[in-house]
């Protein structure tokens, strides 16, 4: 049983990227874009308000990169850090525990993202597709032959 799970990991893992970073997207659009219910706290930010439209930018830009899984250890380390910085700026000075303070999507997507940090995109990625890519196209150094002068 641990050998079959074992082999379907790439694939759960893949699934969980695309689900989290689809709720994270859409977690901006919202916020942005005043869509899918609005802003959580009124209305859609000013551009350039600090850091609530920032903020609302990695999530929409970051949770589609993680979504196609194009470029996500990099996106999800920064969506990771804005989402720390969210729970300790603006959540846990309310309380100390995310249940008391609001915090419990902060601190979820935080963890999660960083999990891809460290997993990378996983099966299903755009990421595993141009890596494969470019290990078919490369040429090795014994391939080349040298140019005569």
């Amino acid at each position: 049983m641990t050998g079959r799970l074992n082999s379907a990991q790439p694939y759960a893992l893949g699934l969980f990227r695309i689900v989290i970073g689809l709720l994270f997207a859409c977690h901006g659009a919202s916020t942005l874009f005043d869509v899918l219910g609005g802003p959580m706290g009124g209305k859609a930010p000013e551009v350039g308000a600090w850091p609530s439209w920032y903020a609302a930018v990695i999530q929409l830009v970051g949770g589609a990169l993680v979504m196609l899984g194009l470029g996500t250890r990099a996106a999800a380390f920064i969506s990771s850090g804005s989402m720390a910085y969210a729970y300790f700026k603006v959540h846990q000075p309310e309380a100390l525990w995310p249940l008391e303070n609001g915090g419990e999507a902060s601190a979820i997507f935080c963890w999660a993202m960083l999990l891809f940090v460290f997993t990378g995109s996983g099966a299903f990625g755009l990421d595993r597709l141009f890596a494969a890519r470019g290990a078919n196209g490369q040429e090795s150094a014994s391939d080349r032959t040298p140019i005569a002068a």
